[in-house]
Protein backbone atom coordinates (compact mmCIF):
# COMPACT_ATOMS: atom_id res chain seq x y z
CA UNK A 1 0.00 0.00 0.00
CA UNK A 2 0.90 3.36 -0.74
CA UNK A 3 0.97 4.79 2.78
CA UNK A 4 1.79 8.57 2.04
CA UNK A 5 -1.03 8.55 -0.88
CA UNK A 6 -3.81 6.65 1.20
CA UNK A 7 -2.74 9.24 4.55
CA UNK A 8 -3.32 12.43 2.20
CA UNK A 9 -6.63 10.92 0.74
CA UNK A 10 -8.03 10.57 4.32
CA UNK A 11 -6.52 14.17 5.32
CA UNK A 12 -8.97 15.24 1.96
CA UNK A 13 -11.65 13.42 3.59
CA UNK A 14 -11.50 14.37 7.06
CA UNK A 15 -11.63 17.66 5.97
CA UNK A 16 -14.05 17.51 3.04
CA UNK A 17 -16.68 15.78 6.34
CA UNK A 18 -15.46 18.35 8.78
CA UNK A 19 -16.73 21.15 6.60
CA UNK A 20 -19.81 19.50 5.39
CA UNK A 21 -20.99 18.19 9.03
CA UNK A 22 -20.58 22.17 10.03
CA UNK A 23 -22.77 23.21 6.96
CA UNK A 24 -25.17 19.91 7.46
CA UNK A 25 -25.27 20.93 10.75
CA UNK A 26 -25.96 24.86 10.71
CA UNK A 27 -28.98 23.61 8.10
CA UNK A 28 -30.61 21.19 10.53
CA UNK A 29 -30.40 23.53 13.56
CA UNK A 30 -32.19 26.14 11.73
CA UNK A 31 -34.45 23.95 10.21
CA UNK A 32 -35.77 22.48 13.95
CA UNK A 33 -36.08 25.39 15.58
CA UNK A 34 -35.57 25.54 19.32
CA UNK A 35 -36.24 21.41 19.02
CA UNK A 36 -32.29 21.22 17.70
CA UNK A 37 -31.07 21.54 21.48
CA UNK A 38 -33.29 19.08 22.64
CA UNK A 39 -31.73 16.28 20.97
CA UNK A 40 -28.22 14.33 22.07
CA UNK A 41 -25.14 14.22 20.43
CA UNK A 42 -26.12 11.27 17.89
CA UNK A 43 -29.47 12.43 17.00
CA UNK A 44 -27.87 16.28 16.31
CA UNK A 45 -25.39 14.33 14.10
CA UNK A 46 -27.74 12.28 12.00
CA UNK A 47 -30.40 14.48 12.23
CA UNK A 48 -27.41 16.61 10.04
CA UNK A 49 -26.63 14.27 7.67
CA UNK A 50 -30.50 13.79 6.77
CA UNK A 51 -31.60 17.09 6.11
CA UNK A 52 -28.17 18.76 5.58
CA UNK A 53 -27.58 17.14 2.08
CA UNK A 54 -30.92 18.20 0.68
CA UNK A 55 -30.46 21.83 1.55
CA UNK A 56 -27.05 21.70 0.03
CA UNK A 57 -28.35 19.99 -2.94
CA UNK A 58 -31.20 22.95 -3.17
CA UNK A 59 -28.75 25.64 -3.10
CA UNK A 60 -26.98 23.84 -6.40
CA UNK A 61 -29.81 24.34 -7.81
CA UNK A 62 -29.95 27.94 -7.50
CA UNK A 63 -27.73 29.44 -9.69
CA UNK A 64 -28.59 30.36 -12.78
CA UNK A 65 -27.30 28.30 -15.71
CA UNK A 66 -25.79 31.58 -17.94
CA UNK A 67 -24.04 32.15 -14.77
CA UNK A 68 -22.75 29.28 -14.42
CA UNK A 69 -21.46 28.79 -18.42
CA UNK A 70 -19.98 32.16 -17.72
CA UNK A 71 -17.93 30.59 -14.73
CA UNK A 72 -17.12 27.92 -16.87
CA UNK A 73 -15.47 30.20 -20.20
CA UNK A 74 -13.53 32.21 -17.62
CA UNK A 75 -12.22 29.05 -16.17
CA UNK A 76 -11.03 28.34 -19.76
CA UNK A 77 -9.66 31.47 -20.27
CA UNK A 78 -7.33 31.06 -17.65
CA UNK A 79 -6.14 27.96 -18.85
CA UNK A 80 -5.51 30.08 -21.65
CA UNK A 81 -3.62 32.68 -20.38
CA UNK A 82 -1.54 30.47 -18.48
CA UNK A 83 -0.84 28.68 -21.67
CA UNK A 84 0.60 31.97 -23.25
CA UNK A 85 2.34 33.23 -19.92
CA UNK A 86 4.63 29.59 -20.24
CA UNK A 87 5.45 29.75 -24.45
CA UNK A 88 6.71 33.59 -22.89
CA UNK A 89 8.84 32.12 -20.33
CA UNK A 90 10.31 29.07 -23.27
CA UNK A 91 10.69 31.48 -25.76
CA UNK A 92 13.00 33.65 -23.57
CA UNK A 93 15.15 30.80 -22.74
CA UNK A 94 15.14 29.64 -26.03
CA UNK A 95 12.68 26.62 -26.13
CA UNK A 96 10.28 28.14 -29.15
CA UNK A 97 7.97 24.60 -28.65
CA UNK A 98 4.99 25.49 -31.32
CA UNK A 99 1.84 27.11 -29.70
CA UNK A 100 -0.22 24.40 -30.17
CA UNK A 101 2.00 21.52 -28.33
CA UNK A 102 2.28 24.30 -25.64
CA UNK A 103 -1.47 24.57 -25.08
CA UNK A 104 -2.04 20.93 -25.46
CA UNK A 105 0.70 19.69 -22.62
CA UNK A 106 -0.97 22.55 -20.40
CA UNK A 107 -4.19 21.08 -20.96
CA UNK A 108 -2.96 17.62 -20.52
CA UNK A 109 -0.98 18.94 -17.19
CA UNK A 110 -4.55 20.23 -16.12
CA UNK A 111 -6.18 16.86 -16.29
CA UNK A 112 -3.65 15.69 -14.02
CA UNK A 113 -3.67 18.77 -11.73
CA UNK A 114 -7.65 16.54 -10.76
CA UNK A 115 -5.39 14.12 -9.36
CA UNK A 116 -2.29 14.83 -7.94
CA UNK A 117 -1.01 17.06 -4.55
CA UNK A 118 -2.07 20.59 -4.44
CA UNK A 119 -3.59 22.87 -7.35
CA UNK A 120 -0.20 22.72 -9.31
CA UNK A 121 1.12 19.15 -9.58
CA UNK A 122 0.00 18.56 -12.74
CA UNK A 123 3.57 20.97 -13.40
CA UNK A 124 5.39 18.09 -12.73
CA UNK A 125 4.03 16.29 -15.64
CA UNK A 126 4.43 19.79 -17.61
CA UNK A 127 8.16 19.47 -16.67
CA UNK A 128 8.84 15.89 -17.72
CA UNK A 129 7.03 15.91 -21.73
CA UNK A 130 8.83 19.38 -22.03
CA UNK A 131 12.10 17.89 -20.95
CA UNK A 132 11.48 14.77 -23.38
CA UNK A 133 10.80 17.05 -26.47
CA UNK A 134 13.94 18.95 -25.94
CA UNK A 135 16.36 16.79 -25.38
CA UNK A 136 19.46 18.89 -25.27
CA UNK A 137 17.73 21.53 -22.67
CA UNK A 138 16.59 19.33 -20.27
CA UNK A 139 17.56 21.23 -17.29
CA UNK A 140 16.03 24.75 -19.36
CA UNK A 141 13.10 22.71 -19.97
CA UNK A 142 12.15 22.27 -15.98
CA UNK A 143 13.55 25.57 -15.21
CA UNK A 144 10.91 26.84 -17.86
CA UNK A 145 7.85 25.24 -16.01
CA UNK A 146 9.27 26.03 -12.52
CA UNK A 147 10.04 29.89 -13.39
CA UNK A 148 6.29 30.11 -14.92
CA UNK A 149 5.13 28.97 -11.71
CA UNK A 150 7.04 30.55 -9.18
CA UNK A 151 6.08 34.14 -11.34
CA UNK A 152 2.54 33.40 -11.49
CA UNK A 153 2.21 32.62 -7.75
CA UNK A 154 4.42 35.59 -6.58
CA UNK A 155 2.09 37.76 -9.40
CA UNK A 156 -0.93 36.03 -7.39
CA UNK A 157 0.40 36.63 -3.44
CA UNK A 158 1.35 40.38 -4.16
CA UNK A 159 -1.98 40.42 -6.38
CA UNK A 160 -4.01 39.05 -3.11
CA UNK A 161 -1.33 41.22 -0.68
CA UNK A 162 -2.47 44.32 -2.43
CA UNK A 163 -6.37 43.83 -2.54
CA UNK A 164 -6.04 42.69 1.41
CA UNK A 165 -5.02 46.00 2.45
CA UNK A 166 -8.28 47.48 0.17
CA UNK A 167 -10.31 45.31 2.56
CA UNK A 168 -8.99 46.16 6.09
CA UNK A 169 -12.71 46.24 7.40
CA UNK A 170 -12.76 42.23 6.10
CA UNK A 171 -9.81 41.11 7.20
CA UNK A 172 -8.54 42.82 10.34
CA UNK A 173 -11.82 41.95 12.26
CA UNK A 174 -12.22 38.66 12.44
CA UNK A 175 -9.11 36.60 14.24
CA UNK A 176 -8.99 33.76 11.65
CA UNK A 177 -8.92 36.32 8.75
CA UNK A 178 -6.22 38.35 10.15
CA UNK A 179 -4.72 35.21 10.46
CA UNK A 180 -4.97 34.07 7.10
CA UNK A 181 -4.44 37.62 5.54
CA UNK A 182 -1.19 37.98 7.55
CA UNK A 183 0.00 34.68 6.07
CA UNK A 184 -0.22 35.69 2.67
CA UNK A 185 1.17 38.96 3.02
CA UNK A 186 4.63 37.11 4.69
CA UNK A 187 4.31 34.83 1.91
CA UNK A 188 3.67 38.20 -0.80
CA UNK A 189 6.65 39.52 0.69
CA UNK A 190 9.21 36.47 0.68
CA UNK A 191 8.40 35.14 -2.61
CA UNK A 192 8.71 38.68 -4.09
CA UNK A 193 12.56 38.64 -2.87
CA UNK A 194 13.31 35.24 -4.30
CA UNK A 195 12.02 36.32 -7.67
CA UNK A 196 13.58 39.32 -7.68
CA UNK A 197 16.97 37.71 -6.36
CA UNK A 198 16.85 34.70 -8.72
CA UNK A 199 16.04 37.39 -12.12
CA UNK A 200 18.49 39.97 -10.81
CA UNK A 201 21.21 37.85 -9.30
CA UNK A 202 22.15 39.45 -6.19
CA UNK A 203 24.98 42.71 -5.90
CA UNK A 204 27.50 42.69 -9.00
CA UNK A 205 29.93 42.35 -5.98
CA UNK A 206 28.93 39.55 -4.44
CA UNK A 207 28.16 37.11 -7.73
CA UNK A 208 31.99 36.20 -8.18
CA UNK A 209 32.17 34.46 -4.74
CA UNK A 210 29.09 32.93 -5.01
CA UNK A 211 29.82 31.31 -8.14
CA UNK A 212 33.09 30.05 -7.34
CA UNK A 213 32.04 28.60 -4.40
CA UNK A 214 28.87 26.97 -6.26
CA UNK A 215 31.28 24.71 -8.55
CA UNK A 216 33.08 23.69 -5.62
CA UNK A 217 29.88 21.66 -4.15
CA UNK A 218 28.16 18.70 -5.66
CA UNK A 219 25.49 19.55 -9.03
CA UNK A 220 27.31 23.06 -7.85
CA UNK A 221 27.23 23.38 -12.07
CA UNK A 222 23.67 22.25 -12.35
CA UNK A 223 22.25 25.02 -9.60
CA UNK A 224 24.45 27.59 -11.61
CA UNK A 225 22.27 26.90 -14.43
CA UNK A 226 19.50 27.30 -12.96
CA UNK A 227 20.47 30.61 -11.85
CA UNK A 228 22.19 31.74 -14.92
CA UNK A 229 18.48 30.83 -16.70
CA UNK A 230 16.51 32.65 -14.32
CA UNK A 231 18.82 35.66 -14.96
CA UNK A 232 18.29 34.89 -18.60
CA UNK A 233 14.77 35.60 -18.34
CA UNK A 234 15.45 38.86 -16.02
CA UNK A 235 17.50 40.26 -19.23
CA UNK A 236 14.32 39.74 -21.69
CA UNK A 237 12.09 42.48 -20.67
CA UNK A 238 9.84 42.11 -22.85
CA UNK A 239 9.36 38.98 -22.10
CA UNK A 240 9.33 39.16 -18.18
CA UNK A 241 6.77 41.91 -18.70
CA UNK A 242 4.76 40.03 -21.03
CA UNK A 243 4.37 37.34 -18.18
CA UNK A 244 3.49 39.38 -15.26
CA UNK A 245 0.87 40.98 -17.69
CA UNK A 246 -1.03 37.90 -17.97
CA UNK A 247 -0.55 36.54 -14.28
CA UNK A 248 -2.49 39.75 -14.22
CA UNK A 249 -5.28 38.62 -15.97
CA UNK A 250 -5.31 35.10 -14.84
CA UNK A 251 -5.55 36.75 -11.51
CA UNK A 252 -8.62 38.92 -12.73
CA UNK A 253 -10.23 36.24 -14.59
CA UNK A 254 -10.26 33.83 -11.58
CA UNK A 255 -11.54 36.51 -9.56
CA UNK A 256 -14.12 37.00 -12.53
CA UNK A 257 -15.37 33.11 -12.48
CA UNK A 258 -16.58 33.28 -8.63
CA UNK A 259 -17.99 36.80 -9.18
CA UNK A 260 -19.85 34.99 -12.04
CA UNK A 261 -21.39 32.31 -9.71
CA UNK A 262 -22.02 34.74 -7.09
CA UNK A 263 -23.65 37.27 -9.32
CA UNK A 264 -26.02 33.55 -10.15
CA UNK A 265 -26.78 33.54 -6.75
CA UNK A 266 -28.01 37.00 -6.43
CA UNK A 267 -25.67 37.82 -4.08
CA UNK A 268 -25.02 41.43 -3.14
CA UNK A 269 -21.26 41.07 -2.91
CA UNK A 270 -19.21 43.60 -4.43
CA UNK A 271 -16.09 42.68 -6.73
CA UNK A 272 -13.11 44.39 -4.43
CA UNK A 273 -13.55 41.57 -1.57
CA UNK A 274 -13.17 38.85 -4.20
CA UNK A 275 -9.56 40.45 -5.48
CA UNK A 276 -8.00 39.75 -2.53
CA UNK A 277 -10.58 36.19 -1.20
CA UNK A 278 -10.10 34.59 -4.07
CA UNK A 279 -6.20 34.65 -5.33
CA UNK A 280 -5.64 34.21 -1.53
CA UNK A 281 -7.50 31.16 -1.44
CA UNK A 282 -6.09 29.98 -4.86
CA UNK A 283 -2.42 30.64 -2.82
CA UNK A 284 -3.34 28.43 -0.46
CA UNK A 285 -4.93 25.41 -1.49
CA UNK A 286 -1.80 25.45 -4.02
CA UNK A 287 0.18 23.82 -0.86
CA UNK A 288 0.18 20.05 -1.88
CA UNK A 289 -1.92 18.79 1.24
CA UNK A 290 -4.34 17.26 -0.73
CA UNK A 291 -5.58 16.23 -4.39
CA UNK A 292 -6.47 19.31 -6.45
CA UNK A 293 -6.75 21.22 -2.90
CA UNK A 294 -9.44 19.19 -2.31
CA UNK A 295 -11.13 20.37 1.22
CA UNK A 296 -8.42 22.72 1.75
CA UNK A 297 -10.08 25.10 -0.84
CA UNK A 298 -13.75 24.53 0.24
CA UNK A 299 -12.66 25.05 4.18
CA UNK A 300 -11.67 28.49 2.96
CA UNK A 301 -14.10 29.75 0.94
CA UNK A 302 -16.66 29.09 3.83
CA UNK A 303 -14.45 30.82 6.17
CA UNK A 304 -14.01 33.91 4.00
CA UNK A 305 -17.25 34.30 1.80
CA UNK A 306 -19.37 33.62 4.93
CA UNK A 307 -17.42 36.16 7.01
CA UNK A 308 -20.09 38.70 8.62
CA UNK A 309 -18.76 41.38 6.60
CA UNK A 310 -19.34 39.49 3.11
CA UNK A 311 -22.27 37.86 5.29
CA UNK A 312 -23.25 35.03 2.24
CA UNK A 313 -24.62 31.68 3.76
CA UNK A 314 -22.09 29.40 4.29
CA UNK A 315 -24.16 26.39 2.32
CA UNK A 316 -24.08 29.31 -0.51
CA UNK A 317 -20.44 29.90 0.43
CA UNK A 318 -19.59 25.65 0.00
CA UNK A 319 -22.04 25.47 -3.07
CA UNK A 320 -19.92 28.13 -4.63
CA UNK A 321 -16.61 26.36 -3.90
CA UNK A 322 -17.55 23.68 -5.26
CA UNK A 323 -19.61 24.78 -8.96
CA UNK A 324 -16.17 26.07 -9.76
CA UNK A 325 -14.56 23.08 -8.87
CA UNK A 326 -17.23 21.36 -11.02
CA UNK A 327 -16.27 23.94 -13.70
CA UNK A 328 -12.36 23.42 -13.46
CA UNK A 329 -13.43 19.28 -13.76
CA UNK A 330 -15.36 19.94 -16.95
CA UNK A 331 -12.31 21.37 -18.59
CA UNK A 332 -10.27 18.54 -16.99
CA UNK A 333 -11.92 16.21 -18.87
CA UNK A 334 -11.44 17.59 -21.75
CA UNK A 335 -7.76 17.55 -21.25
CA UNK A 336 -8.30 13.83 -20.29
CA UNK A 337 -9.70 13.54 -24.23
CA UNK A 338 -6.17 15.23 -25.43
CA UNK A 339 -4.20 12.82 -22.75
CA UNK A 340 -5.47 10.21 -24.93
CA UNK A 341 -4.90 11.04 -28.38
CA UNK A 342 -1.22 12.82 -27.15
CA UNK A 343 0.61 9.58 -26.80
CA UNK A 344 -0.29 7.90 -29.95
CA UNK A 345 0.35 11.54 -31.86
CA UNK A 346 3.67 12.19 -31.08
CA UNK A 347 5.20 8.14 -30.61
CA UNK A 348 6.84 8.15 -33.75
CA UNK A 349 8.54 12.11 -33.09
CA UNK A 350 9.76 10.43 -29.21
CA UNK A 351 10.87 7.14 -31.09
CA UNK A 352 12.83 9.49 -33.31
CA UNK A 353 14.17 11.31 -30.39
CA UNK A 354 15.24 8.04 -28.61
CA UNK A 355 18.08 7.11 -30.31
CA UNK A 356 19.78 10.61 -29.89
CA UNK A 357 22.66 11.25 -27.92
CA UNK A 358 21.45 13.22 -24.69
CA UNK A 359 24.20 16.34 -24.45
CA UNK A 360 23.11 17.16 -21.13
CA UNK A 361 20.96 15.63 -17.57
CA UNK A 362 18.97 17.04 -15.72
Amino acid sequence: MNWPRFVRFIICLLLLSWISHSIFKQEAKLALGPEWNELDFWSQWKTSWSIGPSELGHALTQVGWSAFGWSLLFMGLSLILGAMRWKATLNALGLPLPSARVIEISWVAHFFNSFLLGSSGGDLLKAWYTARETHHLKTEAVLAVGLDRLIGLCAMLLFAAFFIFFNQDLMWNDTRLTAVASFIVVLAFGFGWVVLLALWGGPAQWRPVWMAWLTRIPKGELILRVIEGCQTLGRHPVALSKSILLSLLINLVCVLQIAALVRGFDLPVKLIPLMAIVPTVICISAIPVTPSGLGVRENLYVLMLASPIIGIPATTALSISLLAYAGSLIWSAMGGLVYLTFRDKHHLKELAHADEPIAEEI
